[in-house]
């Protein structure tokens, strides 16, 4: 008869998961103290930067992600890319988006990705992303002002946009009187606000 395993087979994958999120939260810190002491305006946006303003307001609906998303205004592309490999990072392009890898053999799903101020993300959106100029200080990093990340998230139809989306609203940050701070005619963007990503 097979004796019981004395240790769960899976250990130490709660440490794991605590320390993927941790090397995302060093990874986001990172890249702004490299961009602050270059004096390089940045924002982190993305699903950082949704987490950091639902955190303001209720930590147990705060949601992990895996990577990290910077917004840089294009003219800075050059000076970001050069203070980034000075701190290790390396760059590279995949499918038109410039990402900045923890060192050559990293996934690009642990990346750095870049976006630009003042842009479209691709082809056929109906706003470009905002400026960056009202970045708000969150500890040690600038984190997207509220107003311009949710114009982000309202005005986008992926499924991460519509969960982040999701999250903004059960946590009060925003409601349906926001859809009125969208510009004109934003393509198919929603009459309502459901609180279910999938609604």
């Amino acid at each position: 008869m097979r004796r019981p395993r004395t240790q769960p087979i899976h250990d130490g994958v709660l440490r794991r998961m605590v320390d993927a999120v941790e090397g995302v939260r060093q990874r986001m810190l990172k890249v702004a103290r490299t961009l602050g002491a270059a004096g390089i305006p940045y924002a982190v946006v993305g699903g950082s930067a949704v987490s950091a303003w639902v955190a303001t307001v209720d930590l147990a609906a705060v949601r992990s992600t895996q990577d990290v998303n910077v917004m840089l205004r294009r003219d800075d592309f050059e000076a970001a890319r050069a203070a980034l490999a000075s701190a290790g990072f390396v760059h590279r392009r995949s499918s038109g988006i410039d990402l900045f890898l923890d060192h050559a053999g990293s996934s690009a799903r642990d990346a750095v990705h870049i976006v630009y101020a003042s842009e479209l993300v691709r082809a056929g959106e109906p706003a470009a992303n905002p400026d960056i100029a009202g970045a708000t200080e969150f500890d040690r990093a600038r984190v997207l002002d509220l107003e311009s990340l949710a114009r982000i998230k309202l005005a986008a139809f992926r499924r991460k946009d519509r969960v982040h989306r999701a999250d903004m609203i059960g946590a009060g940050l925003i409601d349906a009187s926001w859809l009125d701070r969208l510009p004109e005619a934003p393509g198919e963007r929603p009459r309502s606000l459901p609180s279910s990503p999938d609604a």
